[in-house]
């Protein structure tokens, strides 16, 4: 079949979407409260191409949604906030993702069969189904690694503000002012929170749902405690602080252990055939074997 014909169907169907997509963009989209209201930390860091493929693919945001269903929505959205909001991420914006996503996979997938490359088309598929999806999961483990490795100096410095005489709520505003970084972000949605008159044990248990990090649980966990205990909280955070410290060593030590049996399977599998091959070889060349009898017809 000559591939002309594909070609120009190739052409003309991208030329539609492009008028589609740039008619789409200009188009004023009532855009939901969920994308309004974003998280103030997020909402402002969409880049050009995410705000792009957001205005098309917003008008199938709800049909991907119901597609979706209850259950999987709301562990979309505690993935989202795990990973921080990334990029002004809300639900909305990822239902629009994916549809825009999913129809360019498919229509790659699509191409690549008509042309003869099944690999090429597995690929495709794979893109639409998983690429907002491995965005989201690297997000939440950068994330959660910047947030484990700033909670426990954060703490330090937290305590000494407030031995100085500063209140928990205002040594709290003041140091998290000096930080920059998801775990500052996070405190300052806490004390937003806080501002509009929630308590401070609701706001840091949504501090602890936000969050997967056993650090921030631990923290919010042993916080609560010293103040039901009546505990001084300069004590308590030094606490928290080398808690953090001993499981973050402890982590460290299990890492290298398992690091240990990753480089042997590498060498034996990779390096010693390698080593043998090159053995055997140079024993063969250097008994002078002539090989042009099993070479040759």
């Amino acid at each position: 079949m000559s591939t002309a014909p594909l070609l120009a169907l190739a052409a003309t169907l991208c030329a539609a979407g492009l008028v589609a997509g740039l008619r789409l963009y200009r188009a004023e989209t009532k855009l939901p409260d969920d994308l309004r209201i974003a998280l103030e930390v997020g909402a402002t860091r969409t880049t050009p191409v995410g705000s792009a493929v957001d205005r098309l693919g917003m008008r199938w945001a709800p049909l991907v949604l119901r597609l979706m269903g209850e259950r999987r929505v709301d562990r979309v959205r505690r993935r989202i906030d795990y990973a921080g909001n990334p990029g002004g991420l809300t639900v909305d914006r990822y239902a629009a993702r994916r549809a825009v996503y999913g129809a360019l996979g498919l229509l790659g997938a699509l191409a690549m069969l008509s042309a003869g490359h099944h690999l090429l088309a597995v690929a495709m598929l794979a893109f639409a189904v998983f690429w907002v999806e491995v965005g989201i999961a690297a997000a939440i483990r950068i994330r959660k690694d910047e947030i484990e490795r700033t909670l426990p100096d954060f703490l330090d410095v937290l305590a000494v503000v407030v031995s100085a005489g500063l209140g928990f709520r205002q040594a709290l505003d003041r140091v998290s002012e000096r930080y920059e970084g998801p775990w500052a972000d996070e405190l300052r949605i806490t004390l937003r929170q806080m501002d509009m008159g929630v308590s401070r044990r609701q706001a840091f248990e949504e501090l602890r749902r936000r969050n997967d990090s056993e650090q921030v649980a631990m923290f919010v966990t042993a916080l609560q405690q010293g103040e039901d205990l009546g505990a001084p909280i300069v004590d308590t955070l030094i606490a928290i602080a080398t808690d953090m410290r001993r499981a973050d060593a402890q982590n460290a030590r299990r890492r290298a252990a398992k690091a240990v049996p990753k480089a042997t399977l590498v060498v034996t599998t990779v390096m010693v055939p390698a080593t043998l091959i090159l053995l055997i070889a140079g024993l063969f060349l250097g008994t002078g074997t002539d090989f042009a009898p099993l070479t040759s017809e």
